[in-house]
């Protein structure tokens, strides 16, 4: 018997797949309809954690952050089977990851962090990427069940917490990457560039593919010999910025890379690769 708490998009789908594999499956949600709404499905839906998490040896969280999860589970304890393990897809802080692990671990329950790279989609269709980190052995248990749930389970080790801390990495890099898109989509708007221009641009020519190279020249530590140097690098940035000003379009984010990139010139770097922008940050 499977659990699962936290009715939002992703766990709707998690437990809808889930149902088409066979499983059964208890739900709840705060809000009750969400997880009523299940039941066409062959869930059952209970009106409190505690009733939800009953004879079930195996607890799924999607829910928002530390504190909801700390909340819910405080909720639910009662209704816990003993040595049942808690699976806790949540994004929550690398240290609240470790501090439940420790706490549940002292009540007799399992505890593991397995954060997702996974929209609603990913989870109908058991595809995308799950996390996890810390003890092997309980991994090694439950790998073969969080299979089934994604398309791929990555292991980052023995470290508890880590899962988490991959998780908020691969976020910023998502926030960083959706706000420079904003700040590229201004531009285009204040050169009156239309968006069908820059999707074809960007399908013709993808600067994902020379991420791993990036990565690689960022962290190397050697920023001479460059392919672009940061002087260059802030010279259009200048130019973005002109551009945008002249038609009044507002940008976020690049007017705070042009001054890193001032900070790192005033340092002697201009001619530098301009990747030496994220030296302090090795």
């Amino acid at each position: 018997m499977i659990a699962f708490l936290g009715m939002g998009l992703l766990g709707s789908n998690f437990v809808r797949a889930l149902i088409s594999k066979g499983e059964q499956v208890q739900v709840w949600n705060r809000t009750a309809s969400k997880a009523t709404a299940l039941e066409a499905y062959g869930a059952r839906a209970f009106p409190d954690a505690a009733a939800a998490v009953k004879g079930a040896n195996r607890i799924h969280l999607t829910l928002k952050d530390d504190h909801t999860v700390n909340e819910v589970l405080a909720a639910a304890a009662a209704g816990l089977t003993p040595g049942a393990v808690i699976i806790d897809h949540t994004t929550t802080s690398a240290d609240g990851a470790v501090a439940r692990t420790k706490e549940w671990k002292e009540r007799g329950f399992t505890y593991l962090h397995a954060p997702v790279f996974m929209g609603p989609a990913n989870a109908l269709d058991s595809t995308g990427y799950m996390l996890v980190s810390g003890d092997q052995a309980v991994i090694s248990t439950w790998e073969p069940a969080l299979s089934k749930m994604t398309g791929e389970v990555i292991n980052f080790g023995d470290t508890t917490g880590k899962a988490a801390g991959m998780k908020l990495i691969g976020n910023s890099f998502l926030v960083g990457l959706t706000a420079g898109l904003a700040d590229t989509l201004s531009l285009a708007k204040a050169l009156e560039i239309p968006v069908s221009d820059v999707s074809s641009l960007f399908s013709s020519w993808n600067p994902g593919g020379a991420l791993p190279a990036r990565l690689q020249r960022m962290t190397s530590g050697n920023y001479s010999n460059p392919s672009w140097e940061l002087s260059m690098a802030r010279k259009d940035t200048q130019l973005f910025i002109d551009a945008a000003s002249k038609s009044n379009v507002p940008l976020a984010v690049l007017p705070a890379i042009a001054a890193e990139m001032d900070r790192w010139i005033q340092k002697g770097h201009g001619n530098d690769d301009w990747t030496v922008i994220g030296k302090d940050s090795i």
